[in-house]
């Protein structure tokens, strides 16, 4: 009896389908396959896919990973896509954050300091 009382505290919640369905749109936008955001995060596709569809929850070490190689806000992930809310899905906004990932991903302060060089040469509106 105690197993299927600690199997059913395991069992995905409402928020587990959330963040994981968030994390699944959030890669597809980008580009991103599942098994290159997998090797990324050094985990296997097969757990990626795990979290995304809700089947296993996601420790709050591996959100903050899904976080930050998505280059989303945390809190982005939790977002329940049922409620409406004003998020502008246009060109600008996908672009915004697509620099935004790459920008989040890199490592190397010299890399970023180049980065930052270019952006401000560029003629802004």
């Amino acid at each position: 009896m105690k197993r299927t009382k600690a199997a059913e505290r395991r069992k995905p919640v409402k928020t587990d389908l959330i963040v994981g369905a968030n994390v699944r749109a959030c890669r597809q936008s980008q580009g991103y396959t599942l098994a290159e955001a997998a090797s990324a995060l050094g985990i296997s596709h097969q757990q990626l896919q795990k979290y995304e569809t809700g089947h296993n929850r996601i420790s709050a070490g591996t959100l903050v990973q899904l976080s930050n190689y998505l280059g989303v806000p945390l809190e982005a992930l939790f977002e329940d896509p049922a409620i409406d809310k004003p998020s502008p899905k246009d060109e600008l906004s996908r672009a915004r954050q697509r620099c935004h990932s790459l920008i989040d991903r890199t490592l190397s302060l010299e890399t970023l300091l180049s980065m930052a060089k270019v952006l401000r040469a560029l003629p802004g509106d």
